[in-house]
């Protein structure tokens, strides 16, 4: 599974620093996960990192 950043992002930048293989990076006005590269934080965290810390809530599984 990988997670989507939707366009209420604030742009905050909290979970670019959260994500334990990179796939997360700033575009124009959100920031935007490589859904190519995003693991799902497995075996790394117990649950997606980016989730838990986005304060905007803003962060979806993409199925």
């Amino acid at each position: 599974m990988a997670y989507r950043i939707l366009d209420s992002c604030g742009y905050c930048g909290v979970c670019e620093n959260e994500c334990p293989v990179e796939a997360i990076s700033a575009d124009d006005e959100v920031y935007v996960i490589n859904e190519a590269v995003c693991v799902d934080c497995k075996g790394h965290y117990d649950e997606p990192a980016c989730v838990a810390v986005c304060p905007m809530d803003c962060i979806i599984r993409v199925t």
